[in-house]
């Protein structure tokens, strides 16, 4: 078997594992008119299509978005848009090939010259880097620079927020902190990995991983110049390995930001990336609705928050045939929810998180997230249909039902010693209208059995430190968080690890809002890891979705949808799967401007 063979077989367990395609789960009664002949835009068409498709280079892509980013820098965002955004300016090893349906979810060579080589026993992946590749000021990338950036994800004390699985799976017993830390004379920092040369990278695995190959293709595995990196203040200024940079300056928290090209990425080097636009503009608002009457009215391209229009604009828009013909409602893999916090009374009680559980009410809060097209199905559990392991059967609190069930929250209150109801404070961020309109739903149907909750707004882009700090959440009393997630990467282990293993509670960035600690789940997840047989991972993941629900950790809203407009000038539009958006970095403009 060649090389490249044998690491496909390899990540081919991890991919039959997601099956995450919009043609397997996206398209239901509702989604008509997919697929078009000759590319042309319909309704849907770009599930499954590649709408206006394109060569042509030049002109200004306008994008906006009513939730600025986390963080530009690769090791620390983590909302979904702001990783598709990332592949505009970080390279990896690997990434997700530029593709819609089923075939996005491949991963391919991007900085590594091919697949790497995996040893027979799965615990040594060796990659050979591509000759050619450089910085955007001209400096050559190494493995030294891709292992730098791997190394700096260990630093959760000066850059948190991203996502952690590469520091379990790779500090193995070594107590590594970070490049800002590092004491050893020899300077060989994360000794797990290996750079005997500038082209070559090794990465000793400790237990086989499924799915590593996965976490190589997330943006904090990008490369990093060791001479550039100005830990904390990185954020304002990261380097640029992909076809586009930050333009100087531009980087504006709460306004927006410009990339331009990079003079020093190579085309012949990047089979992933097109790199049509002149340069890109993303606009930051605080008003989604006049960012949805742009949309329409031409003067915008694209929200990259694609989390769909507010309810004026879906109306006109699945109204008028012109307008609906340019949007989309795929099924994004995302889930919305409400975490209730073990940590704040009373939901240190089970019996009272139940008891919120059968409170509230499944139509209303699937109404406030755009009903049950542009919003999604009702949700049952914490695995989303289009990850191996969920069970659409699978209902432990009766909610297809639609309805709430006063009588049984009532009896949790009894059995969790509040009879007479208790008060707790709803958390929410201020700029998802359809995550607040979520909190009013709740607020309201928790009122009808005595459960008076206080709506907080907060400042969505500070979440990593809001609900995101496990000690702010304790001493705020925020009982109840309302969010959403999408897989990490295609697999149980990408969906649900970062929201329910213990090992992922972190004291700034952390997601696991609930704060799980359960060894049988995390216990579970490592029996995972290691599994070969795609059936037999899937069952681990199905047991994990039953524990998460029976411990009534988690609300479950929706199974989301979203309805998504994209400007007619676009070209190259298409849903990439591992992404539940556009692929962003695919889009040009016919009109040159």
């Amino acid at each position: 078997m060649s090389r490249k063979t044998r690491a496909f077989a390899a990540a081919g367990v991890a991919l039959a594992l997601g099956l995450t395609s919009a043609a397997c789960s996206g398209n239901k009664s509702d989604d008509k008119g997919g697929t078009t002949s000759g590319g042309k835009s319909a309704y849907n068409a770009a599930i499954t299509d590649v709408v206006n498709p394109s060569t042509t280079k030049g002109g200004t892509l306008n994008l906006w978005t009513a939730q600025d980013a986390d963080f530009w820098d690769p090791a620390r965002g983590y909302y979904a848009f702001v990783w598709n955004l990332n592949r505009l300016y970080t390279r990896k090893l690997v990434d997700y090939a530029a593709s819609p349906g089923k075939s996005g979810l491949e991963l391919a060579p991007d900085l590594a010259s091919a697949m790497p080589e995996i040893s027979a026993d799965k615990l040594t992946y060796t990659f050979k880097l591509k000759t050619g590749t450089k910085f955007d000021d001209g400096a050559a990338i190494t493995s030294k620079d891709i292992k730098y950036g791997i190394e700096r994800i260990f630093a959760q004390d000066v850059v948190p927020g991203g996502p952690v699985y590469l520091i379990d799976i790779l500090d193995q017993g070594q107590g590594y902190k970070g490049p800002y830390k590092d004491t050893d004379a020899n300077k060989l920092g994360l000794k797990s990995v290996e750079t005997p040369d500038d082209q070559t990278i090794i990465f000793h695995l400790k237990k086989a991983q499924s799915d590593f190959l996965y976490l190589l293709a997330m943006p904090g595995a990008g490369p990093v110049p060791q001479k550039r990196d100005t830990g904390a203040q990185y954020n304002s200024a990261p380097a640029a390995s992909g076809p586009y940079m930050f333009k100087a300056g531009s980087i504006q928290p709460g306004k927006g930001v410009v990339w331009v090209r990079n003079p020093n990425w190579d085309p012949a080097t990047d089979t992933i990336r097109k790199a049509l636009p002149d340069q890109i503009n993303l606009t930051v608002t605080t008003n989604a609705e006049d960012m949805d009457s742009r949309l329409m009215a031409g003067t915008a391209d694209i929200d990259v928050g694609q989390t769909g229009v507010q309810a004026t604009a879906r109306t006109k828009i699945l109204q008028d045939p012109a307008l609906k013909a340019n949007a989309d409602t795929p099924a994004t893999g995302f889930i919305r929810y409400a975490a209730l916090a073990t940590s704040v009374a009373p939901f240190d009680n089970i019996e009272c998180r139940k008891a919120v559980f059968y409170a509230a009410d499944p139509t209303s809060l699937q109404t406030a997230r755009g009903g049950p097209i542009a919003g999604g199905d009702i949700g049952t559990s914490m695995l989303p249909p289009n990850i191996a392991g969920s069970d659409a059967k699978y209902d432990p609190f009766n909610r297809l039902q639609g309805k709430p069930q006063i009588e049984e929250a009532k009896k949790a209150l009894a059995a969790c010693g509040k009879p007479n109801g208790f008060d707790t404070t709803i958390a929410v961020r201020n700029n998802k209208p359809a995550e607040v309109k979520s909190a009013e739903a709740l607020q309201a149907a928790l009122k009808q059995a005595n459960i008076n909750a206080k709506i907080e707004q907060y400042d969505g882009a500070q979440l990593s430190s809001v609900i995101g700090a496990p000690d702010n959440v304790k001493a705020k009393g925020y009982g109840i968080q309302i969010a959403g997630w999408g897989a990490d990467y295609p697999t149980g282990s990408g969906y649900l690890q970062p929201l329910v293993d213990s090992r992922f509670i972190l004291k700034n960035g952390n997601y696991n809002l609930p704060l799980i600690k359960d060894p049988s789940i995390d216990g579970l997840f490592d029996q995972a890891a290691g599994e070969t047989d795609a059936t037999k991972a899937a069952a681990l993941y199905e047991q994990i979705n039953h524990k998460v629900m029976e411990g009534a950790y988690y609300l479950p809203f929706v199974f989301d949808k979203a309805l998504n407009y994209r400007n007619p000038r676009l070209t190259n539009a298409y849903i990439h799967d591992a992404f539940g958006q556009i692929d962003f970095q695919a889009l040009g403009v016919s009109d040159g401007k």
